[in-house]
């Protein structure tokens, strides 16, 4: 019996030392990334962008090339934590830059481009949505996150994760900044990582900037306050920026219900989603709008949850992804694209606008 303790002791001590160690190296390896950080401008476009003329935009999180429609994700109670494959991600990647080349658009906007990621299978996404466009755009890409290794889920880790936020440009790209958002303290840092919007400024023929805003808000927090902070902070720097006389326009994925009760559109209830808070409509400030993009003949919402695989009049949908624009772009158009979630948990939002000028 002594040595059977023994062993059990010395087994509980290295699992003990083992688990310790893993936490210790998780702080010591944790870091946030730098605010106010330049952005390479990888150059392609030339000319500034003509005041009056109309013109298109597109976001879309593409879900690190993971998500097809039967795919499920550990963090929302469904079962994988990694893509399927490396040949997956590939193709989802494929489908994404056909859906993205068919819209014919001046501006794309990307969320949750991985580029060297333990759960993409270390795939270059923001390459190859790049070269899907002709020479004459411009980009930037914004790292959002950077993880040290999760141990977790056990059977299949989660991994180091590095994603980020392409933006691409037929008109000239001058200069390109990543700014820092609140996030939460302790333990929870570590599940929701990082976060950042970035700001490109595009010259326009009226010698003033669009400023444009990619941005990706927290997901995984506890009651979605620091969210909502980050909304705050980001909409102070666009005030500061209409002000100046530029326009303005954000668009990415805000994290929070645009329409303020979704599960009204679709009749799927989303009391168990609690991560899907209203959009806080009282902190938009005078000049600027929250842009409607459903389309109340044939709505199509722009996110599903993915706690298992898609299925249509079942799955919990909610539209998280959009646009916010200043006072001085006039917007003519914009909708949700249904792609049936084949190679994403999010619908790409297209939109149409004319910079009105003085």
């Amino acid at each position: 019996m002594k040595k059977v303790l023994l062993a059990l002791l010395i087994v509980l001590g290295i699992v003990l030392l083992v688990v310790g160690g893993y936490v210790v190296y998780l702080f010591l390896d944790y870091s946030r990334i730098a605010d106010h950080q330049a952005l390479e401008v990888r150059p392609g476009a030339q000319d500034t962008l003509a005041v009056g003329a109309e013109k298109t935009i597109v976001s879309w999180n593409i879900g690190f090339g993971a998500y097809s429609a039967d795919y499920s994700f550990f963090m929302d109670g469904g079962s994988e934590s990694r893509a399927y494959s490396r040949e997956a991600v590939e193709q989802n990647l494929a489908l994404v830059t056909d859906v993205l080349r068919a819209q014919n658009t001046d501006f794309v906007l990307v969320q949750e481009v991985d580029t060297d990621s333990t759960r993409s299978y270390h795939v270059d996404e923001s390459r190859l949505i790049e070269a899907a466009f002709p020479e004459g755009y411009s980009s930037t890409f914004a790292r959002n996150y950077h993880s040290s290794y999760l141990f977790y889920p056990i059977w299949k880790p989660h991994g180091a994760s590095n994603s980020g936020l392409l933006t691409l440009s037929n008109a000239v790209i001058t200069a390109s900044e990543r700014r820092s958002l609140p996030i939460e303290k302790g333990i929870r840092k570590f599940f929701d990582l990082d976060r950042c919007y970035d700001v490109n400024r595009i010259p326009t023929s009226d010698g003033r900037e669009l400023c444009l805003i990619n941005l990706h808000l927290s997901a995984y927090t506890s009651d979605g306050g620091i969210a909502t902070e980050q909304l705050a902070l980001m909409l102070e720097e666009m005030v500061r920026e209409r002000a100046a006389g530029n326009y303005v326009i954000a668009g990415g994925d805000f994290n929070k219900d645009m329409l303020g009760d979704s599960s009204a559109i679709t009749g799927v209830g989303g009391a168990d989603y609690s991560w899907a808070k209203p959009f806080p409509v009282e902190l938009l400030p005078e000049d600027f709008t929250l842009v409607d993009s459903l389309n109340p003949d044939a709505p199509v919402l722009s996110s599903r949850n993915t706690d298992g695989p898609y299925q249509k009049g079942k799955t919990f949908e909610v539209m998280l992804d959009g646009f916010i624009v200043s006072d001085n772009v006039e917007v003519t158009s914009c909708e949700v694209i249904d792609t049936g979630y084949a190679a994403t948990d999010h619908n790409p939002v297209r939109m149409t606008f004319r910079l009105m000028g003085a």
